[in-house]
């Protein structure tokens, strides 16, 4: 059975992905590999697709596939309204032990399907985070072509108000006092094209707009055409500075050859890898991305998938293949944050064995998923269910890194996401500092323990540089997510 593998971002919640109804089951089809296959066709019946029968589908696929099954739980299904919190009952002895943070979920099969071959979505093209502490909302990226950024929303924005019309504005903070970040979720609206708002920001520059904004199909482009790829120079070196937004997008293999086509051409021999908001998305991607870093590695190891005992013969070793813009890089710095999971720490992790030493992790504690999801479709009810069913491993056979990859990577550097200058720019935090330990210069470490925490323990004028001053801010989240929200932390 070829199985559809991604190494999926983090997620707080699972998506509902129903055929609706109740009554009783009918025989749940065989389990099946994702991305289209498997799955049962046919017309639904009025009970094929009750959430008795999703229950009896996802029991069926956990008991045959899942990593931990000893930590599984038997909840009473009748207990529950909703696969969502079934799959979450289920998963809890694992969650406890901090090994499936709800990495475990239900989704729609043709809407996952066309995220992942369109790479487009709907809604204003921003990210969002939010100041946990001073309850501030601000934008941390704009894509283009959507309608946020040709409104004037771009990074380091702050949102201070939203309505329906500019008669209903409600702020921002008075919207976190009374349901705190979900409030601030349900105002900005769903994932629906043609869905309006009205939002009131300040620009980096101080200048405060008020715009009407409707939502719309938008490209959710893996690489930046604005700073996705750049080449930095520090005197006669030269420093292949990539950015990647996101693994889920199929097309996001031929955006990174291209990016490296550029790097080659232009003699770079050290890189800073930027993935501090990349929730995760395919293996596949983060593979090729780790064959053009591999020049002269052809036929090594790049990466294991680990599978549960009983499914062993599943078990794959992927290894470094020929990739014509590939280089070798000498020494690479990975910008990661807390919002930095599953596929971009399948990268830094496998990078450990050939690089030791010549790589770092910079900005803030990675989240902590060297697990991924094979899907399992029962297709007549346009229900995948993705649990965890395998564990990424490098050529060293590591792959422990459940509290985040300060824990394993040689080398961390603390800096800030300085959200007041333009990803790209090397006098941004992160940047900087990815720049002075490429250039050998000293910084302070990554505590292990942080899980994305920017704060404290250095001096003032250190603080200063690399922005540890700036307060720390987390994506914001609706609890019911879009498949693209699952994979792109912070996407409204």
């Amino acid at each position: 059975m070829k199985l559809a593998r991604t190494a999926l971002s983090l997620v707080l919640a699972v998506q509902l992905a129903a055929c609706g109804g109740g009554g009783s089951s009918s025989s749940a089809p065989p389990t099946g590999g994702g991305g289209g296959g498997g799955g049962g066709g046919g017309t639904p019946t009025p009970t094929a697709c009750s959430l008795t029968a999703q229950q009896d589908f996802a029991d069926r696929v956990l008991n045959e596939w899942y990593l931990f099954p000893d930590l599984l739980a038997t909840p009473n299904p009748a207990s529950f309204a909703n696969l969502d919190d079934y799959l979450d009952a289920r998963v809890a002895p694992a969650r406890a032990q901090n090994r499936d943070r709800f990495f475990t979920f239900a989704t729609s099969i043709s809407e996952e399907n066309a995220l992942i071959n369109s790479g487009s979505s709907a809604g204003f093209g921003i990210r969002l985070a939010y100041d946990t502490a001073n309850r501030r909302l601000f934008v941390t990226e704009a894509y283009e072509g959507a309608n946020g950024l040709a409104a004037g929303l771009d990074r380091g924005a702050e949102i201070t108000a939203i309505g329906t019309s500019s008669a209903d504005l409600q702020s921002v903070s008075n919207l976190f006092a009374s349901g705190g970040a979900q409030a601030v979720a349900n105002a900005l609206g769903p994932s629906t094209a043609g869905l309006t708002r009205v939002l009131r920001f300040t620009q980096p520059g101080g200048t405060v707009v008020e715009r009407s904004i409707t939502k719309t199909e938008f490209s959710l482009d893996p690489v930046s055409d604005r700073y996705g790829a750049v080449v930095l120079t520090e005197g006669a070196r030269r420093i292949g500075y990539i950015n990647l937004r996101t693994f889920i997008i199929s097309d996001a293999a031929n955006q990174l050859r291209a990016a490296f086509g550029q790097f080659a051409a232009q003699g770079v021999t050290e890189l800073i890898i930027d993935l501090r908001y990349n929730g995760g998305g395919l293996v596949s991607v983060a593979d090729i991305f780790g064959d053009l870093m591999g020049q002269g590695r052809v036929g090594q190891v790049w990466s294991r998938e680990v599978f549960r005992p009983s499914k062993a013969a599943e078990n794959i070793t992927r290894l470094f293949r020929t990739e014509p813009n590939a280089i070798a890089p000498a020494k690479v710095a990975v910008i990661t944050t807390g919002a930095s999971a599953s596929a971009s720490e399948l990268v830094t992790n496998s990078l450990i064995p050939y690089l030791g030493n010549n790589l770092a992790l910079v900005g803030a504690n990675s989240f902590g998923k060297p697990v991924g999801q094979a899907g399992f479709d029962l297709a007549a009810c346009d229900l995948r269910v993705r649990p965890v069913t395998f564990q990424t491993v490098n050529a060293n056979n590591q792959g422990e890194y459940y509290t985040g990859l300060a824990s394993v990577v040689p080398n961390t550097c603390r800096a800030g996401d300085d959200i007041t200058r333009p990803l790209g720019d090397p006098r941004e935090a992160s940047i900087a500092a990815a720049l002075d330990f490429l250039a050998g210069r000293a910084c302070t470490s990554i505590t292990a323990t942080a899980s994305g925490s920017i704060a404290g323990g250095i001096d003032q004028s250190q603080s200063a540089r690399q922005g540890l001053d700036l307060p720390e801010r987390e994506p914001l989240q609706p609890r019911r997510r879009s498949p693209a929200q699952h994979e792109v932390p912070g996407l409204f």
